[in-house]
This record gives C-alpha cells, sequence and structure tokens, in this order.
C-alpha cells in the first residue's frame, strides 16, 4: 500500500481507504459480521484512512468503526466524518454554532474518541459557502480541540472551488471516477495550488464500474441503487455517478476490453483514479472482507498506460460526458 500526504495537515494516508456508508445504512442489509470482518480486513490491507459520517446507519458506521477501534488497540488510522444531513431540510441556516456542535458531540460519543480527526459539511447547499460565519464556528471547534480539521464533501466542482478560499478547508470530497472526470482540471490545480486533499469518493460509480452489473440485476428496496434512481432521496448523482443505467452499462462494454492481465474492472478503476496526482485518497467502500481486500489490492496494480488513458477519455467525452459534465 502506498501513501500520499493529506494536503497541509502533512498527515500521510493509504491511497485507497475504506469508504464506511456501505455498512451503515442505503447500500442493503449488511450484518455486523460482515461489516467488522470488512472493516479489519481493510485495516489487515494496509488501509489507513476510513470515513464515515453521522447519518450512515443513523451513527451506526461511526459505531462499528469504534469497535474495531476498541478491539484492535494500538495506532487508529485517520477517521474522518460528516456533519450536516441530520437537518430535515437543507438550508444554511440549520449550520447554526449549537447544530454544529450538537453534530460533532455526537460524532465523538459514537467514534469514543476526543478529538475528531476530520469533520467534513455533509453537502450543504450550495449557499453556505457564501457565509463565513459557518467556517468560523468550526474554527472555534477546532480551537476547542474537538475537531483537528475541518473539509467540505460537495456535489459540484463550483462549490468546491468556492469552498478552497477558506484558509481552514484541509481537504475536499467529491465524486470522481472514469465516470466524472470534470474534477480533473481547475479544481485539482487549485487544490495543489493550495495544498488541499482530494478524497475521491464514489470511486466505482455505485458498483457500475465493478463490470458486474446487467440490464437485469436487482437491487434490495433499502438500496439507494434502487430507491434514488432519478434522485428521489438526495442528488442523483450519488448514485451511478448520475448516468442513466443503460448507457453506464453500454460505456461499461466499451471499458471491459481496456482492463488488461488477470485484474478485475474494480481495480482497473481505482487504479485509474490513482493515475490522478491531485487525488489524496480513493474511498471504495465494501460490505465484507472479500470486497475490503480487493480495493486495497488496486494499489499495487502498474500505472495504465497513455493509450489506456486516452481511451477512456474518448469514452467519457462520447457516451457520458453529455449526461454529468456540465450537471455537477
Amino acid at each position: 500500500m502506498r501513501h500520499r500526504r493529506f494536503g497541509k495537515t502533512g498527515r500521510m494516508v493509504s491511497e485507497i481507504g475504506f469508504g464506511a456508508w456501505a455498512i451503515g445504512a442505503s447500500w442493503g442489509h449488511v450484518n455486523d459480521t460482515d461489516a467488522l470482518a470488512a472493516l479489519n480486513q481493510a485495516l489487515d490491507s494496509g488501509v489507513t484512512f476510513i470515513d464515515t459520517a453521522d447519518v450512515y446507519g443513523d451513527g451506526r458506521s461511526e459505531q462499528l468503526i469504534a469497535r474495531v477501534m476498541r478491539e484492535r488497540g494500538g495506532e487508529r488510522p485517520f477517521i474522518a466524518t460528516k456533519a450536516g444531513r441530520r437537518l430535515e431540510r437543507q438550508e444554511t441556516a440549520g449550520y447554526s454554532r449549537a447544530n454544529l456542535t450538537g453534530w460533532i458531540e455526537r460524532s465523538l460519543a459514537n467514534l469514543q474518541t476526543e478529538t475528531l480527526d476530520l469533520v467534513q459539511l455533509h453537502c450543504p447547499p450550495t449557499d453556505l459557502y457564501y457565509h463565513p460565519e459557518v467556517f468560523g464556528v468550526l474554527d472555534d471547534l477546532k480551537q476547542a480541540g474537538k475537531i483537528r480539521d475541518y473539509g467540505v464533501s460537495v456535489e459540484r466542482v463550483e462549490e468546491a472551488l468556492k469552498a478552497i478560499e477558506y484558509p481552514g478547508i484541509v481537504s475536499i470530497q467529491i465524486i470522481y471516477n472514469i465516470f466524472r472526470q470534470r474534477p480533473e482540471t481547475l479544481l485539482f490545480e487549485r487544490a495543489k495550488a493550495g495544498d488541499v486533499a482530494i478524497i475521491a469518493r464514489v470511486p466505482l460509480a455505485s458498483g457500475l464500474l465493478s463490470g458486474k452489473f446487467k440490464a437485469d440485476s436487482t437491487f434490495e428496496e433499502t438500496d439507494h441503487r434502487q430507491f434514488n434512481r432519478h434522485g428521489e432521496a438526495f442528488d442523483v448523482g450519488e448514485t451511478f455517478s448520475g448516468v442513466p443505467y443503460p448507457v453506464g452499462l453500454q460505456a461499461v462494454e466499451r471499458i471491459r476490453p481496456l482492463v488488461g492481465g488477470d485484474t478485475t474492472m474494480a481495480r482497473f478503476a481505482l487504479r485509474w483514479i490513482l493515475m490522478a496526482e491531485a487525488v489524496t485518497v480513493a474511498i471504495p467502500g465494501a460490505r465484507n472482507a472479500e470486497q475490503a481486500r480487493a480495493n486495497a489490492e488496486a494499489a499495487g496494480l502498474p500505472a495504465l498506460d497513455a493509450a489506456t488513458m486516452a481511451a477512456l477519455v474518448a469514452i467519457y467525452e462520447q457516451d457520458i460526458r453529455p449526461h454529468v459534465h456540465q450537471r455537477w
């Protein structure tokens, strides 16, 4: 497992992390045994960065992470959580001092720690980025020792560019994968210039880029790939990266011949993300130990050659860009 510097924090983290949404909720049922096995396998495979949120299973994800930390002992990995989606309505006014403090205290209790490594505002409304007083509250919470650092998880590139203007922002979490290539131009340039870490989420486009799905694949009712295909519950960009399912399946078939050797398409897709110098860590999810091991193995793949990279750009430009590029 290789490591990369987490921006201006100076901390080193594994370039493949663990996205803990799936072990909390919204990806179908995952029992505690499988969830704990996935976390332990990720750590055994060299993962040192875990990303969660207070709303993943209403705290279940954070609590499972705390249990693994308690049982394993030793040095804790870098654990990032998020706050803000507990609001019934996403309005800037909801990001008050009282609410932010309450959410962070709740995560401190769930994660059984005195200080949170990183708190990310969880895809807040665009208007929030024009309210410096919100970031002032985070500065105060950092000064009080409740959090070490803070960042933002965003839906849109424009939100990320605005967030970087705040000096306290140490990281941007954004969807970046073969089907969402827009961040790699202006945003990645600005992030590198400002020494801001990039966390690449939804790296496999909700599993589309695993190459395992078909037109007749089915998902549980509790899986967002079933209930959020048109943005019924939250931003549709979080499900299949906003790509219409049939379009994504067709693009996957164009990608399949590019996956060389004995690797899988999922590992190939993760290795593509790591080709970007500005990316600090990619955070694929895992529902069991086997998936966690496979994700970590992507870091050991050789670099993709120029011809393969160019072919993937062409597939994006021809098949995917019209559906996602200007929207996010």
